[in-house]
């Protein structure tokens, strides 16, 4: 409830930190952009008006949902991650989005070379929409331009709900058929750009 929430804010603010708000109230949590939005509205307004927090040390999570599911009512939790990223960002001032990417791909769990492009591509469409910060192992997932082309719409056929159930089903159906005759990079080759001289390296990230 409000009381709680007010008490720990006056905390945090005490001690000077940020805060971490996830889109969760007093009847669960957020999934369609409208509750993510409505919840985060409520967060903000209670620590900038009520308690006086820096609303540029105001972080929102809005919940990242795994994608994929074949259920219905999931196809559209990226885009409604998305389209409440930017009315947060643009109806907020200074805050901050973030969110903990990997639990986009969870359905695919066991092929990370699937999962880690899930994850390039969802950045790259959460970024543009606002998203600032993220949990994600940045060194391992590949560059968006780098991602096959025929995989990467099948990725965004996803998370961009642009096909229903049946992009779910592709998507499936094209994971089936990774790795084969494919060598599998070590995590000591994925890092190997890390012993390259320093403008290399900032030509790599």
């Amino acid at each position: 409830g409000e009381e709680a929430f007010l008490r720990i804010a006056r905390l945090v603010k005490r001690y000077g930190a940020a805060v971490v708000v996830m889109a969760f109230d007093e009847e669960g949590q957020a999934a369609t952009t409208d509750e993510k939005v409505r919840i985060c509205t409520r967060a903000y307004r209670l620590l900038v008006d009520k308690v006086g927090f820096p609303a540029t040390d105001i972080i929102f999570d809005p919940n990242i949902l795994t994608v994929a599911t074949g259920i219905e009512e999931h196809n559209r939790y990226a885009l409604n991650f998305f389209e409440a990223t930017k009315i947060i960002r643009d109806t907020l001032p200074h805050c901050h989005i973030s969110g903990g990417v990997s639990n986009i791909s969870f359905s695919f769990r066991g092929n990370n070379l699937l999962r880690e492009s899930i994850h390039s591509s969802f950045l790259f469409h959460g970024i543009s929409y606002g998203m600032d910060m993220g949990i994600v192992n940045a060194g391992l997932i590949p560059l968006y331009s780098d991602i096959d082309p025929e995989l990467l719409e099948l990725i965004e056929d996803v998370l961009l709900c642009r096909k229903g159930n049946d992009a779910t089903e592709s998507l499936l159906a094209y994971s089936l058929t990774m790795g084969k005759g494919e060598k599998k990079a070590t995590d000591e080759e994925k890092n190997k750009w890390r012993t390259l001289p320093v403008q290399e390296r900032l030509k790599h990230a």
